[in-house]
This record gives structure tokens, C-alpha cells and sequence, in this order.
């Protein structure tokens, strides 16, 4: 076992004093390697000294500030999570709410998606069933090779809603030990067979599968999106604050951006400039030429730094994501040992830019990385520098762009450097023998629990049973009995019903439960061993609670043991006894004594000491970090909620106004005290006139190409001739006709929004698509 078990700055083990007899038993009995597993056992203890319920010292009370935040980031991810998929449902349904052609029941879905929780109704289960539910819960957290096989059952209309299940809810807790590697084996066992089902090499990791989305949702817990922020937010920052910097190497965009500017600057256009060429013509233009050469230097400085920053930071990559890279690469190795390195680096690459890095630099805004969305020019930088990376790190395909070649040299130089950081991604060591350790902890543990949601529970319940002849074909299986005993799964109820609750977990079983394939003791750990470790533990605990005896050297251990059970706190008198006792023991077997003065203890203890001030130090930095990101937590969860508020008023818009053909009905038909009732024909509304200088104000503006002298003779109607269809006209005083006029329809606007196309093109002005649909709502909601 490595050291890093007994340094561990923010231990995730439960607080106990010493582990239960049943426990300490099992230590004595079952070992294999006697110094490797001294170390095992030495952790528990180690860890029981550092996070002590008894003990206030500072210590204690940044650990407890930093659970407290870890508990807090785990569940504000989980909430997160839930409306990041509630929008993303309602992007893809309302289009078709408005268009009527979604069936009634899809219609009642998309109105309780936005219904809020009510604590007070629905019913809970029973107390037995309560118990049952602790049983199965408990058996699948512990024994991760059920849901892994789960996850390959279900469809992929099923999978989001199990992952959700699996990622925030029974592994919900992101920073805790036990459960994040329990969580990995579960990645472990589904990549596997990922890769046994998949023949052909360039179809790994690649299709559309529970793998994938997989893979994607756990970059999204706690972890992934703090090292997100500590890594690209200022260097993504930094680039969006030029606001003006043009690095569009599209020859042919870049071919029209030129001609707009001479036609701006001189009022026509040379007859060697016509509109629409091809890209052939534009790419061999010399002035487009010219114009690109020093963009493409200046991406690829603006690339380089990028890779920069992101491999100087692989010492913070959150674990996870560097062992799932790791088992890519193992599992690649060994069921393709033709493939080249190369080859082997591009399956991590997939992993860790595409599904990782990238959609963060291209939508920094949804990662809250940023304030707001970046302007035009940096948002395409940004697109840029994430193409770039892919095709460094993921093989690079330029079938559907050519310009993308003049970038070749940035692939090439670092094409060495790139395949050596993804495989140093890999070079992280295993925890096999530490969760073996931490599962017979949690078997001590009295307050294991999940909260869940009642539709989480009878989901996960339902899928089960669906499945159970292939998870547990046996009669005699744990999970088998647990199913039958529980019986069919209850019906999901109405969101407004479904509750959340706190399940404990605990096991059916008595005897621990073995997953893995190594055992953790053997018999060469004596009772000896488990003694002076446990002493040790207790004196470290005491000089915890004792400060001032900590700065005295060499530390008197007997002394120390009777000031403690002289005390007239009754938990140091406890402790004191329980040490003096232990010191007796171990007196007798010769194993410490009154001839070396406890020397190999003190200096042990005194290292502990050194160790735990070192942590303080840790754990109040860590506490610093996560409350900067529970902080971008909490302002995502605002932006999200905003998000369903809006969409809300976009349903009781469509349905107060939308209708339908001749003869149908749909949300057409407004419903009054449970009767239907039929809606007017259609009508136009409006024209609403706004100036140039009001949308200017209200920010509906966000780039203009209208001369400052002429602005304030321009003004925009806008009009609604039927239901979702809307119509911008933008005219000059004086002139009959508008110089422009574009037809609308609301789910074109919603589609941009959902695709983070910040802005509509109007030729002479862009507009900001959430306030335009902002101003069509409060226009036309009420009006029809």
C-alpha cells in the first residue's frame, strides 16, 4: 500500500475512535504481506487520530468546515445535474409543444418537468419497505459489479436517468474516498466490456453509448468542474477580453469580412472582388492570404499556451478522470497489442480533450467559467483553440475543413510532447487495496445514507427487476433475494410528489462483503501490531486535546497516559485508561517497554504530530479553493433556474397562444375548470415600433454595422401574424418599404439559444436572441 493511505489531507473514513471488535478481529485473523498490511491497518488508525468527533482544535474545525463543504458541493452537483437535464428535455420538447404535434401525454410531461416538489404530499414506504430499500441500496454501493451491468442493459432513453441515479445519488458524495473508488471499479467493470463488444479498433469509445455518456457525466461531478476553473478560467478570460481580435481563418468568411470593409470604407466594390465566390477563389486571393498568414501565428501562440497551462496543471487533474485514462489505456494495451502508441494516445486523448477540456473552452459559459457569453470574435477563437487541441490529441480529420490544414505545424510540434502528457495522465497508482480497507470501515460505520428521490429509488427498483434474470440468474444471490422480497416496483409518482429522502444503508449480512479480487488480512498481522497502532492512535488524540503537552521532546508517553486518566474530562480519562492499558499489553509481549523509553512510539507519534499540523495547512487551502467552487456552483444553479423560468413563460405563452389546423386540437385549446374551450382565430398583432437608441439600451443590440450618424433614423416593427411566427422589419425614416425584414419562428430562436448561438444576424445588426424572445413574450403573451 502506498504512503499516500496514512497522508491523506481530508481523510473520508468515518470518525471513530478504533474500529468495532468484529473489525479488529478480522484484522488479527486475515493477512497476507506483513509489512504492506501494517501499513493498511496503521491507515485506519492514522486516519481515526486525525478527524476526531471529540476533539475542537483547529484541526478539527477546518475538517469539519471542509466536509461541510464537500457535502455541499456533492449535493448542489446533484441539483445541478437534475435542471441541466430538465432544460435540455424542455429544449427538445417545446419546439414541438408549439408546433401541436406532440401527443397529450408528452404535453403533460413537459408541464409537471416544470412543476415544483411538494414536500408535504405523497407517501413515503413503509418502515419495511424502508429497510429493504437500505438492504439493496447498501448491496449496490458495495457491490458496484450490479449497476456496471446494469448500465449495459438499459437503453439509451433509460441511461440518463440511471446515471443520474448512480453519479449524484448512491456515489453522490464526489469527495469521498470509499465511495469515489467503488464508483472507478464500476467504470472499470463497464470499459471492459465495452472493449470485449467492440471489434473494430476505430469504433472504440466513439459511438453514442452508455459508455459515452458515461464518461461525459463524471467529468461533471465536483471535482472535474473545480479543476475546470482553477486551470482555464483565466487563461479563457484573458482571451475574451479582446474583444476586437479577428483570428477567423476561414478564407472564405475571411474573403467576406474583406469585401464588407471595402464596401463600408469607399461605398462599392472593385470588379476583381465580386460577391459569393467559391472557396478555391477566396483561399487563392493574396489579400486573403496576407490577411490570414499572421492569424494563423498568432492561434497557434494563443494554442500553445493553452497546452501550456493544461499540462502544468496534471498534478490537479482530479484522480478519476487520470484512472479512467489509465484502464483505456490497460484495457487497450491488452486487447489490442497491435495497436501503436500513438493510437493508444488517441483513445485518452478522445477522452480527456473531447469529452473533458474541450466542450469547456467552446461553451465556457455553461461551465460558468466566464461572466455571460463571450463576444463574436473570441467565441470563435475559443471554437478554434478547442479544434486544434482535438485534432492534436484525437488524430486530426480535415475532410470538412481544408483551412484547418494551414494549422498542421501546431500538431506537429507537439505531437512528442502531447502523447507524453496523456500517457503521464496514466501514471497513477491503484487503490484495490485501499477499498478493501475502507469497505470493512464502512461495516462500522452507523451513518452510511443516501438521499434520494422516491422516482430514484422505484426507478433503479423497476430496472432491476426488468433485468434480474441476467444480473442475478441464482436463487441464492444476495441481489436475487433482495428483488424478491421487495417485490414489483411502485409506479413513478407525479414530480410534485416526488420527495427526497435520507435512506440509510446497511447490510442484510453479516460477514463483509468481497468485490475485488485480492482479500485485504491475513494471519501475519499480529494482536501485537494492532495494539501499538491503536495506542499510538490514542496518543496522538490526546495531544490533540492536550496542546500544550504537544510542543515538549521527547514526549514522556506514560506521563502523558496518566495526566489523561487523572483528567476531569471523562472522554481523556477513557482514553487515558484504554493507553495505559494497551502500553501494559504490550509491555508484557515485549514488544515496547520502560528499557528504550517508548522511543520508536514517540518519534512515531511525534512525525504524526508534524503530519498533522502539515494538514491544517492542507485542509484550510482546500477549504479556501471549494468555496470558490461551491460559490460557481450556486451561480450555475441561478443561471439554470433562470433558464426553466423562462421556459416557463414560453409554455404559458404557447399555450394561451398557439393553435392548430382546421378541426385539431392540442395547446391550442386552453383549458377552464376542466372544459376545453376553443380560441379565436388567429389575429395580427402589432407593428411595435422601437428606435435604434432603445434596443441599444435594453441590450437587444449587441453589434451594430449602422453608422453613429445615421442610427437615429432607424427603427425596427415587429410584428406577430399568428401564433410562435414573428416578424422583425427594420426601415429608415422616409422610405416606405424596409431595407430588411425577417420572418421568425419561435422555435428557430429556441433552437439557437439551445445550440449557445448567442446572437441573430440581421446584416446590420446582431441581436441577443434571449432578450429578443424575452421582448416577443412580453409583447405577444397576453395579447391573444
Amino acid at each position: 500500500m502506498t504512503t499516500t493511505m496514512v497522508t491523506m489531507s481530508t481523510p473520508a473514513t468515518p470518525s471513530l475512535s478504533s474500529p468495532s471488535p468484529s473489525i479488529r478481529s478480522h484484522l488479527s485473523r486475515r493477512l497476507t504481506n506483513r509489512m504492506t498490511n501494517r501499513y493498511s491497518v496503521n491507515a485506519m488508525y492514522s486516519l481515526a487520530a486525525e478527524q476526531d468527533v471529540d476533539i475542537e482544535d483547529d484541526l478539527a474545525r477546518a475538517q469539519k468546515r471542509l466536509r461541510e463543504l464537500k457535502a455541499r458541493i456533492s449535493s448542489q452537483s446533484k441539483k445541478n445535474f437534475v435542471l441541466e437535464r430538465d432544460v435540455r428535455y424542455l429544449d427538445s420538447r417545446i419546439a414541438l409543444l408549439i408546433q401541436n404535434r406532440m401527443a397529450a401525454d408528452e404535453k403533460r410531461q413537459v408541464a409537471e418537468t416544470l412543476e415544483e416538489v411538494d414536500e408535504e404530499s405523497g407517501l413515503w414506504p413503509d418502515e419495511k419497505k424502508m429497510g429493504q430499500y437500505a438492504n439493496l441500496f447498501f448491496l449496490l454501493q458495495s457491490e458496484p459489479r450490479h449497476i456496471a451491468s446494469l448500465c449495459r442493459l438499459v437503453s439509451l432513453s433509460e441511461i440518463d436517468t440511471l446515471l443520474q441515479t448512480v453519479m449524484f445519488t448512491l456515489y453522490g458524495n464526489q469527495y469521498e474516498q470509499r465511495e469515489e473508488h467503488l464508483l472507478l471499479t464500476m467504470f472499470q467493470s463497464v470499459l471492459s466490456a465495452q472493449f470485449e463488444t467492440t471489434s473494430e479498433f476505430g469504433s472504440l469509445l466513439r459511438a453514442n453509448t452508455p459508455v459515452s455518456r458515461m464518461m461525459t457525466t463524471y467529468t461533471r461531478r465536483g471535482p472535474g468542474q473545480s479543476y475546470l476553473k482553477s486551470v482555464l478560467a483565466d487563461r479563457i478570460n484573458s482571451l475574451i477580453e479582446h474583444k476586437d481580435l479577428n483570428l477567423e481563418i476561414n478564407p472564405l468568411k475571411v474573403y467576406d469580412q474583406m469585401i464588407q470593409q471595402i464596401e463600408e470604407d469607399t461605398g462599392s466594390l472593385p470588379p476583381s472582388l465580386p460577391r459569393g465566390v467559391a472557396p478555391e477563389i477566396a483561399a487563392a486571393n493574396p489579400d486573403v492570404q496576407a490577411i490570414i498568414i499572421p492569424r494563423i501565428t498568432m492561434l497557434m501562440e494563443i494554442a500553445n499556451s493553452f497546452l501550456a497551462t493544461i499540462m502544468d496543471s496534471i498534478e490537479s487533474v482530479p484522480y478519476g478522470i487520470r484512472w479512467i485514462c489509465k484502464q483505456i489505456r490497460s484495457l487497450t494495451r491488452r486487447k489490442h497489442p497491435d495497436a501503436s502508441d500513438a493510437s493508444i494516445c488517441s483513445l485518452i486523448g478522445g477522452f480527456f480533450f473531447l469529452r473533458f477540456i474541450n466542450p469547456a473552452i467552446v461553451t465556457p459559459q455553461a461551465y460558468m467559467l466566464v461572466d455571460g457569453v463571450p463576444a463574436k470574435y473570441p467565441r470563435r477563437t475559443l471554437t478554434l483553440i478547442a479544434k486544434m487541441l482535438q485534432n492534436l490529441a484525437n488524430k486530426p480529420s480535415y475532410a470538412k475543413e481544408q483551412y484547418m490544414m494551414s494549422l498542421n505545424p501546431f500538431v506537429e510540434n507537439n505531437k512528442v510532447r502531447m502523447n507524453k502528457f496523456l500517457n503521464a495522465l496514466c501514471e497513477v497508482g491503484d487503490f484495490y487495496e485501499s477499498l478493501e480497507l475502507d469497505q470493512y470501515m464502512a461495516l462500522s460505520k452507523k451513518d452510511l445514507q443516501i438521499n434520494i428521490t422516491l422516482n430514484e429509488l422505484y426507478n433503479t427498483h423497476s430496472l432491476l427487476m426488468q433485468h434480474m434474470d441476467v444480473l442475478s440468474p441464482n436463487d441464492q444471490h444476495h441481489l436475487r433475494i433482495l428483488l424478491d422480497e421487495l417485490g414489483p416496483a411502485p409506479a413513478q409518482v407525479p414530480r410534485k410528489e416526488n420527495r427526497s429522502i435520507e435512506l440509510p444503508l446497511f447490510s442484510r449480512w453479516e460477514t463483509p462483503i468481497q468485490d475485488l479480487s485480492t482479500s485485504l488480512m491475513a494471519d501475519s498481522v499480529t494482536q501485537n501490531d494492532i495494539n501499538y497502532m491503536e495506542a499510538k492512535a490514542i496518543f496522538v488524540q490526546l495531544l490533540r486535546s492536550m496542546p500544550t503537552l504537544a510542543d515538549k521532546r521527547p514526549i514522556n508517553l506514560p506521563a502523558l497516559a496518566e495526566k489523561a486518566a487523572t483528567s476531569n474530562d471523562p472522554v481523556l480519562v477513557r482514553r487515558g485508561i484504554k493507553v495505559q492499558a494497551l502500553l501494559s499489553e504490550l509491555d508484557g509481549a515485549g514488544s515496547v517497554g520502560e528499557m528504550n523509553e517508548y522511543g520508536l512510539m514517540q518519534d512515531e507519534v511525534a512525525a504524526e504530530m508534524v503530519h498533522l499540523g502539515n494538514t491544517k495547512e492542507k485542509v484550510v487551502l482546500e477549504c479556501r479553493s471549494l468555496e470558490s467552487v461551491y460559490k460557481t456552483i450556486c451561480d450555475h444553479n441561478s443561471y439554470l433556474r433562470s433558464q426553466l423560468e423562462q421556459y416557463k413563460a414560453y409554455l404559458q405563452n404557447v399555450r394561451l397562444t398557439s393553435s392548430k389546423e382546421k378541426g385539431a386540437s392540442g395547446v391550442g385549446v386552453v383549458t377552464v375548470n376542466g372544459k376545453e374551450k376553443k380560441q379565436a382565430k388567429n389575429q395580427v398583432l402589432g407593428p411595435y415600433r422601437f428606435t435604434h437608441a432603445q434596443f441599444e439600451k435594453e441590450g437587444i443590440i449587441v453589434e451594430s454595422n449602422v453608422p453613429e450618424n445615421r442610427r437615429m433614423n432607424i427603427y425596427f416593427n415587429i410584428t406577430s401574424p399568428a401564433p410562435g411566427t414573428f416578424i422583425i422589419a427594420l426601415h429608415f425614416k422616409g422610405r416606405d418599404k424596409p431595407i430588411l425584414e425577417m420572418d421568425l419562428k419561435i422555435d428557430d430562436l429556441l433552437e439557437k439559444q439551445k445550440d449557445h448561438q448567442a446572437s441573430l444576424d440581421l446584416e446590420y445588426v446582431q441581436l441577443n436572441v434571449p432578450k429578443v424572445l424575452t421582448l416577443f413574450n412580453k409583447l405577444f403573451s397576453k395579447r391573444r
